[in-house]
């Protein structure tokens, strides 16, 4: 069984479809490529100034520039070549070269990666960092390159997901009556049902306008997202339930295969150290907007949440619910717990 190409031992604290013009190919040897000017396209959902963009995907743009391999990056972020689900099967044609995904998203093309994002599959940041940097984590992306072509570069937590509600949820009683917003995947709709929530779908563009209106009371994701998208002025308490770490995964599609082993060396290269910087940038990000909000009372900060129950709920419903291929994931995971 081959490996996938990233291995680290960096801790990290946290991690649009129109065809785009084809781009300059190099032409096949036996080193992988004859090194020749290419430019990839890389394409996200978040805004310029989430450490996701900041930390990540300007990183790699600028590490790729500095190592002058013959290599450059054009950067998409706003979700300007579509919205996860159009990506992913862009990357998959080959229409977008690199994307940063959550791995929900991707289950859309392999079904098993989508159990990244299974509430509690990870105890924190660190245990996802420890899943990918481990021989446990060969199956699942070996087996989504298999099926897709495409190829895992690194993985990032950007940050734990939270709830917010116009009331504190400190237990998962706590979400009886609640239209809770959870993202319109089968991964996230089964959180729903295992943390103890009753899912409204909206879409993330829609969220802030859904909650003022009251078309659902309350939602959930990571800090950075709730601050990027100002929800603290239409809800009034975030509850720290961190129930799901926020997974963002690196990933190329066929052009990977195009380049020379200096060009591959190069980014492998940039992805890593941008997986280095992105946590210390979520984590700052996030430690100066709670500082903002309880300075503010904009959003009152939950901090006694009941996470072992949420926990033994979610861990349950999920043994119980899962198929197999699905399971032996889970438990891959689970099985590099500390």
């Amino acid at each position: 069984m081959t490996t996938h190409p990233f291995r680290r031992t960096t801790t990290i604290a946290a991690w649009a479809i129109v065809p785009v013009l084809a781009l300059t190919a190099c032409g096949g040897d036996d080193e992988g490529g004859d090194g020749g000017d290419v430019e990839l396209t890389l394409a996200h959902s978040y805004t310029e100034n989430q450490p996701q963009h900041r930390c990540g995907a300007q990183v790699i743009a600028d590490e790729l520039k500095d190592a002058d391999v013959g290599l450059t990056v054009k950067l998409h972020p706003n979700s300007e070549l579509g919205g996860d689900a159009d990506r992913i099967s862009s990357v998959v044609a080959g229409d977008i070269d690199i994307d940063i995904q959550g791995a929900s998203a991707l289950g859309a093309v392999y079904e098993p990666v989508a159990v990244v994002d299974a509430a509690y599959a990870f105890d924190d940041n660190d245990h996802l960092v420890r899943f990918f940097e481990s021989d446990d984590s060969n199956d699942l992306l070996d087996g989504f390159k298999e099926e897709t072509g495409v190829t895992t570069l690194g993985a990032w937590s950007a940050g734990q997901r939270q709830f917010t509600a116009n009331k504190p949820i400190r237990t998962p009683a706590d979400l009886e009556g609640l239209r809770m917003r959870f993202p319109a995947s089968p991964q996230f709709l089964m959180n729903a049902k295992a943390l103890g929530a009753n899912a409204t779908e909206v879409a993330y563009e829609e969220l802030f306008l859904a909650l003022q209106q009251g078309t659902v009371d309350g939602q959930e994701n990571p800090i950075v997202n709730i601050d990027a998208t100002s929800l603290d002025e239409v809800q009034d308490y975030i509850s720290m339930s961190s129930h799901q770490a926020n997974s963002n995964l690196v990933i190329i599609g066929q052009k990977w295969d195009e380049l020379s082993d200096e060009q591959k060396d190069a980014l492998q290269s940039a992805v890593d150290t941008a997986v280095e910087q992105v946590p210390g940038c979520v984590e700052e990000d996030e430690q100066k907007t709670l500082a903002e909000w309880k300075e503010s009372g904009s959003l009152k900060v939950v901090d006694d949440v009941d996470v072992e129950a949420f926990r033994t709920k979610a861990d349950s419903y999920l043994r119980d619910n899962f198929n197999d291929e699905q399971l032996a994931v889970y438990e891959a995971i689970r099985g590099t717990a500390e």
